[in-house]
């Protein structure tokens, strides 16, 4: 192997209790379950960011609750996100150590429990507290990205996962809606009550029906093969994350790339209601629309980073540095225009909500371009651990410049510096990822010669 482990360390397999060693990869993602798991996954996440994002829209109703200020709230989304950014490396290497269908499952009854609580929360240390909590579960989706990555080849990985991060915008739009409507009607407590209780129900839909794929069944260089091994989790090949030029530019540009949406979620909404005179009807309207064509951006995305993937390996990360060029432009502009001009300020507020999402499909199939199959899920939480341990201060930081300034200008001074960085991360990632992914093809090129090799010496065994 290309990164130095031994002939046994390579054939190190996970047992699978209904046939030894070895199982058939066709077995455990048939299409017809493969598709079940991704709308087990897609609705998971589609409630849970609807979940999540509620905070937003709900923003004031709760401050009104707990007679708290700009700064007082913006520390409670923080302290979600950054309870979900130190639980990001635990949770990775329990996903690529153990069952990731069954820790999902286990993620969901978290994420239901833990909403309840801060639901009933009496007070505004309580609900400081018991938000904080929730941010427990936030940090589950690397075993579901990884999963995902063993039921499908590496050309569709993209439109896969853009269709997965629909649960993105999709989830914000439905938090809006849920926020808006029923917020008003029965109270935020009770909404929280509802989606606490869809998370613990999902649960039991995971734990009860979606199966575990094996680990690099989908890569073109093991799929010929008759039987797959599953390789274990080790801490040298884990180590070897750090040592890829690549991810390293990766969870670069991720420490900034994430400011600008943890900004934007959380007080968009305060921004148009307080600074560009927006009626709650009139949120709800524009915010409906922005977040549909958010949502096509990603599924635009992901299918733009998989056409440009096939011309050259370095497609996904052009794809998404003009992305976030593009986006800092459009809101930049946006937030510049008076507030008297309705209309064009919506026209680039669409603009950049297109081009938002396109690097977050991509960098998804890059790391899984690039690092072996049983480091997946740990390559992808230290990814987001990077990401939410930089932006988890970004709302309150936001909160903080808006009390001396007003939150247009807040947004601009942390969004657009933010976005010029991650261009210049995914400029130089587009350089050096070709390297990357030969090391990546070589070694799973060695694997496929070891594992018919070992399969010949038992075919061998047993003749005789």
């Amino acid at each position: 192997m290309a990164g130095g482990a031994s002939y046994n360390q390579m054939l190190c397999r996970e047992v699978a209790p209904e046939s030894g060693h070895w199982v058939r990869a066709l077995d455990m993602s048939s299409t017809r379950h493969r598709w079940f798991a991704v709308a087990a996954f897609f609705a998971f996440m589609l409630i849970h960011q609807a979940d999540r994002n509620m905070i937003g829209p709900l923003t004031t109703p709760i401050m009104e609750t707990f007679h708290i200020n700009e700064a007082q709230m913006g520390a409670v989304s923080t302290a979600a996100l950054l309870v979900g950014a130190m639980l990001y490396p635990l949770w990775g290497y329990l996903y690529d150590r153990y069952a990731r269908a069954r820790l999902l499952a286990l993620a969901s009854f978290i994420w239901g429990a833990t909403t309840m609580l801060n639901a009933s929360a009496p007070s505004y240390l309580a609900f400081l507290g018991t938000r904080a909590s929730t941010g427990i579960d936030d940090s589950s989706y690397p075993g579901l990205y990884s999963m995902v990555a063993d039921y499908f080849k590496p050309g569709v990985r993209g439109k896969v996962y853009g269709l997965l991060e629909l649960t993105g915008p999709l989830g914000y739009l439905l938090a809006m809606v849920l926020a808006l409507t029923l917020g008003e009607m029965i109270g935020w407590r009770k909404v929280y009550y509802i989606t606490g209780l869809l998370g613990i129900l999902l649960a039991a839909v995971i734990f009860f029906g979606v199966r575990e794929p094996l680990r690099g069944s989908s890569e073109p260089e093991l799929a010929e093969l008759e039987h797959v091994g599953s390789y274990r989790f080790d801490w040298q090949t884990a180590k070897g994350l750090f040592r890829k030029p690549t991810m390293f530019l990766l969870f670069a540009q991720g420490f900034f790339g994430v400011f600008p949406w943890q900004v934007l979620v959380f007080w968009v909404f305060r921004y148009l209601e307080t600074e560009r005179g927006y009626s709650a009807s009139g949120i709800l309207i524009t915010m409906s629309i922005v977040i549909l064509v958010l949502a096509c951006g990603y599924v635009l995305g992901g299918a733009a980073g998989d056409v440009a993937f096939k011309r050259t390996p370095r497609g996904r990360m052009l794809v998404s540095m003009v992305a976030v060029l593009l986006s800092a432009l459009f809101l930049t502009v946006a937030v510049r225009i008076p507030v008297e001009s309705r209309g064009l300020f919506f026209v680039f507020l669409v603009l950049t909500a297109i081009f938002m999402p396109f690097a977050s499909p991509n960098v998804a199939s890059a790391v899984n371009d690039i690092i072996l199959p049983e480091v997946r899920s740990t390559a992808i939480a230290v990814q987001y651990f990077i990401e939410n341990a930089g932006a988890a201060s970004a709302p309150l930081l936001a909160g903080l410049i808006a009390m001396h300034t007003n939150l247009g200008t807040a947004m601009l001074a942390i969004c657009t510096p933010a976005w010029l960085l991650s261009a210049l991360s995914f400029g130089i990632a587009a350089r050096l990822i070709p390297h990357d992914m030969a090391v990546l093809r070589a070694q799973l090129r060695e694997r496929a010669a070891l594992e018919r090799a070992y399969q010949a010496l038992q075919a061998n065994d047993l003749a005789q």
